[in-house]
């Protein structure tokens, strides 16, 4: 498209590089949406990730009448194809709407900050193209990530402080294993069972 000089080249990659973010940390709409550029946080124990070694969110989901919660979003291993997404997008895409100073990470073409519902339409149009079910949303994507993260093995704690849950219950209404997973843990049960019976006095 952008070849072509086609209208929305630039946009298409911002959006394709917005959802990838979404997924790879697990965020919600608003989160992502109001990300600056300086909520690109580096790693110290992780420094081959650069400036993508976390995202710091500052709007996340407030308690009752409270202020948006902040947190630290470490980029996982798993997900760590993100980091060449964001410097791409940052370095080569963004500059390209010629945001001035404007400090957001997510710009459009009238040097804005990207609207929530900007967000939506970017989903449904990659779910369209990609022939994928209308009942999925956006915030699917974050539910994806809670479930890899649980598949993945990471502690129940550290994916909870990565999602920004304030109880585990609320972050297993999130999870939906695969039935791969669910065949492994109950084949390394078996084994677990086999050897303990093997090593068993007799």
């Amino acid at each position: 498209m952008r070849k072509r000089g086609r209208k929305g080249a630039l946009a298409a990659m911002r959006d394709a590089a917005l959802l990838k973010t979404v997924y790879a940390f697990g965020l919600r709409r608003r989160e992502a949406v109001f990300l600056d550029m300086v909520d690109l946080r580096a790693n110290p124990k992780v420094r081959q990730y650069g400036r993508v070694g976390a995202l710091f969110v500052r709007y996340g989901k407030a308690s009752r009448g409270g202020p948006p919660k902040r947190r630290t979003v470490l980029t996982v291993p798993e997900m760590d194809w993100v980091v060449e997404v964001i410097d791409a997008y940052a370095d080569e895409v963004r500059p390209l709407f010629s945001p001035g100073r404007h400090p957001a990470l997510w710009v459009t073409e009238r040097r804005g900050r990207m609207s929530l519902r900007s967000a939506n339409d970017a989903f449904e149009t990659a779910r369209s193209a990609a022939g994928l079910p209308d009942e999925l949303n956006l915030h699917s994507l974050r539910h994806y990530y809670i479930t890899h993260l649980i598949e993945f093995d990471y502690p129940e704690r550290f994916v909870q402080d990565q999602v920004g849950h304030l109880y585990g219950s609320t972050m297993a209404i999130y999870a939906h294993v695969s039935d791969e997973y669910r065949n492994r843990l109950v084949r390394e049960a078996l084994a677990n069972r086999d050897v303990e019976l093997w090593e068993a006095p007799a």
